[in-house]
């Protein structure tokens, strides 16, 4: 089993969540680069949406980092475990950015959002969300 490097996590999970959207009908533009605010931008029926992408590289990782008060409204936010160490296809968890914001725990210097926390309101596979 070959490793993912650290710094194509991100870029993989958001090539993983484009090829879904585009399986379920919806055209994707993506934005390529480490200082971005949303990373994919997606089309379906007239109805235009943002997409934030957040990976992680296998189950062994407790969550997603990242910052409360930085969550985008507006926005929808697919959390990604790529599950490479079992090499089977990806799991997707997705939120709106108000979801995300109730599954985020907020610490002193630092934000996560766990992946129990996310099964606990049963986000998997929620594509249907994202046509609401």
């Amino acid at each position: 089993m070959s490793v993912i490097p650290r710094n194509n996590t991100g870029l993989s999970g958001e090539y993983f969540v484009a090829a879904e959207l585009y399986r379920r009908g919806w055209s994707v533009g993506m934005t390529i680069g480490n200082a971005k605010a949303i990373d994919l931008f997606a089309e379906k029926n007239d109805k235009k949406i943002s997409i934030q992408v957040k990976s992680l590289y296998q189950r062994k990782n407790n969550g997603w980092p990242i910052i409360k008060d930085k969550i985008k409204q507006d926005c929808y936010y697919i959390f990604v475990i790529l599950n490479a160490d079992k090499m089977t296809s990806p799991d997707y968890y997705i939120c709106t950015s108000k979801e995300a914001d109730i599954a985020c725990h907020q610490y002193e210097s630092r934000g996560v959002i766990t992946i129990s926390e996310l099964k606990k309101y049963d986000y998997i596979g929620k594509w249907e969300k994202l046509e609401l």
